[in-house]
């Protein structure tokens, strides 16, 4: 979990730092490229070829398409809002779960995960406190790329019902190369990378994929009652990193508004763990 919060953390920087030169499609159009380049890499490295399975393609687009969309979004919002709000609304992403899975996985939605819903959303209203004043481009974008975020989790939990994590992984960088080109192209004009911007995108593809395996094999290891805590300091990290480097106050509210996101989760994680 160390090494997943480091990770994001870094992507969140570099995001940053690279934003000034290239737009959010075409981050994600060279991210996406060493991304395949290290999954193909890895693949041949341990012989594992065969477990790409180029089924459900359509399962893998609408997953993908959800991703594409709520990272773009988080990109930008990088930009536009402080770090620690971006983090804090993106922690709302498996609230939007317990939300949308009766519609997507069938599932029953129970009484501890509508209050974990209800109390996450108040969270979330401290957070962006929505008002003519408070409520711009970068707020939606954070809470919008969360409803991504959601939907690439509940695509994911049902393609891991019928395809390998490697599958999962080559149609995720492959196929968000393909969107990276599509969208950073639709101008006729795509961005070359200046020399300082290259080790902040090999920092963006390489955190990415390496935040989502330290994550995986966390929970393949403790038990998401114990993960999840570890996770939640990336907010405190995020915030004290805004306030050294880019003069970003520590909002107390968006401090608050955070914890009771975290509670909220936290106790649908406990409900569902304690049966």
């Amino acid at each position: 979990m160390i090494g997943a919060i480091v990770s994001f953390t870094m992507m969140a920087v570099a995001g940053r730092a690279v934003s000034f030169e290239l737009d959010t499609f075409e981050i994600m159009m060279y991210r996406s490229f060493v991304g395949t380049l290290i999954v193909i890499a890895c693949l041949t490295a341990t012989g594992t070829w065969d477990r790409v399975r180029f089924t459900h393609t359509r399962l893998h687009l609408v997953r993908n398409g959800f991703h594409f969309m709520g990272q773009n979004l988080w990109f930008y919002a990088l930009t536009a809002i402080p770090l620690a709000q971006v983090f804090a609304l993106e922690f709302t992403s498996p609230l939007w779960v317990l939300v949308l899975s009766p519609l997507i996985l069938g599932e029953r939605l129970t009484r501890i995960r509508a209050i974990s819903a209800i109390v996450g959303f108040i969270g979330i209203l401290i957070v962006a406190r929505p008002s003519p004043e408070t409520i711009n481009a970068g707020t939606i974008a954070a809470a919008t790329a969360a409803i991504g975020f959601a939907g690439a989790i509940m695509f994911t939990k049902r393609l891991t019902r019928v395809t390998t994590l490697a599958s999962i992984l080559f149609y995720l960088t492959v196929t968000q190369s393909l969107f990276g080109i599509i969208f950073a192209g639709a101008d006729g004009d795509i961005a070359l990378p200046s020399a300082p911007a290259l080790p902040w995108l090999i920092v963006i593809g390489i955190g990415g994929l390496v935040a989502h395996f330290c994550m995986t094999t966390a929970l393949s290891i403790a038990p998401a009652t114990v993960v999840t805590p570890v996770d939640f300091t990336r907010l405190p990290v995020i915030a004290i990193i805004g306030a050294l480097f880019y003069n970003e106050p520590i909002d107390a509210l968006v401090i608050l508004g955070a914890v009771i996101i975290f509670g909220a989760n936290y106790l649908n994680i406990w409900s569902e763990t304690r049966k």
